[in-house]
């Protein structure tokens, strides 16, 4: 197999296999420059451990997935791997730039953990396929790592807003209040962007229903954070909002050119929906900090819906990975 190319569809599941191995490498490689920057952007010692912490797991799991190459006869992917590493640098500058950085970085964090874990996933799922069972077992190991780092960073998010605003006087609190609000609208306005072509490239049916059902949701969303910044005098953030949009649209364009869409787009919308699910963890801690319990409410409401959102496109997983072998002719159905 050492003749594949990054660049064809693939025509044997283990052809898609090694493309999968590829692509996870690279995000690791992504991964590791994240790590490695996080530790250096943050002051509070817990939120430095924990990341340190997870840079030896990453480094780790980088070596089995290149190991896994090996055994299967294929090389990295130099022009992923150096993709991944430069969109890693980037976001280090992006969250350094950020005056709410400890809270921006568990964010991202949270919602690349759960990309991580999505891709191994779903990379676990055709190595059962394929009787693959070392490539199973390195898949299922990692997943549950990734998973571990999810929580532990969710248990991180009350130091993170302690972090974040412990610069400020008590009456800025409102006016921080009102960034978070437009953060988590510019957020809805990206995913309804996102979701609005999602059931055309879905290849299921389920998943077509779980994507057009979320999107009502995600519209009353927006509707309702609308409100509560209208509520509190001020409103959403024209320039956040239209940066958010394009960005939908960018990615509504890459996934209609993926061979395997399905699966792809159900994994980064596993992601995206836990970057909502911290952006209104924090929203809520943020509230009620500055004594907003209506805004509390609304969050933690909201919260639960993402939460389930998530949850529903998780158990579609392998569904999403059968969609997508049948649209590149691997399997029939």
């Amino acid at each position: 197999m050492a003749g594949h190319s990054e660049d064809m569809t693939p025509n044997t599941l283990e052809a898609q296999l090694v493309k999968y191995l590829t692509d996870i490498h690279a995000i690791e490689r992504q991964a590791l420059v994240q790590m490695k920057a996080a530790p250096k952007l943050v002051d509070d010692p817990a939120l430095q451990e924990a990341f340190s912490r997870h840079l030896a797991e990453t480094e780790e799991h980088e070596r089995l997935i290149s190991g896994l190459l090996e055994t299967h006869g294929a090389k990295r992917s130099a022009v992923k791997d150096l993709a991944g590493a430069v969109t890693g640098q980037g976001f280090g500058a992006f969250a350094a730039a950020q005056p709410d950085t400890p809270g921006k970085l568990l964010a991202h964090g949270l919602s690349y953990e759960h990309m991580e874990k999505a891709a191994y996933e779903l990379l676990a799922l055709l190595a059962q396929r394929l009787s693959d069972e070392a490539t199973l077992e390195v898949a299922r190991n990692i997943e549950r790592q990734e998973q571990a780092m999810a929580d532990r960073i969710e248990g991180l998010l009350d130091r993170a807003v302690d972090a974040s605003l412990e610069a400020l006087s008590p009456d800025d609190l409102g006016e921080q209040l009102n960034k978070y609000l437009a953060d988590a609208h510019a957020i809805e306005v990206q995913a309804e962007g996102l979701l609005e072509k999602s059931p055309d490239l879905a290849g299921d049916a389920e998943l077509a229903e779980a994507y057009r059902s979320h999107r009502a949701e995600t519209e009353n969303h927006r509707r309702v954070i609308e409100a509560r910044l209208e509520a509190r005098g001020d409103s959403a953030s024209k320039l956040k909002d239209a940066a958010m949009k394009a960005g939908a649209l960018n990615w509504g364009v890459f996934f209609a050119a993926q061979p395997d869409t399905p699966a792809k787009l159900a994994a980064f919308a596993y992601a995206f929906e836990h970057l909502e699910v911290a952006a209104y963890e924090l929203l809520s801690r943020v509230a009620e900090r500055a004594g907003d319990r209506e805004t509390v409410e609304v969050a933690r409401q909201i919260l639960a819906e993402e939460r389930a959102a998530a949850d529903k496109l998780h158990s579609l997983f392998d569904q999403a990975l059968e969609a997508s072998l049948h649209e590149q002719g691997l399997v029939a159905r």
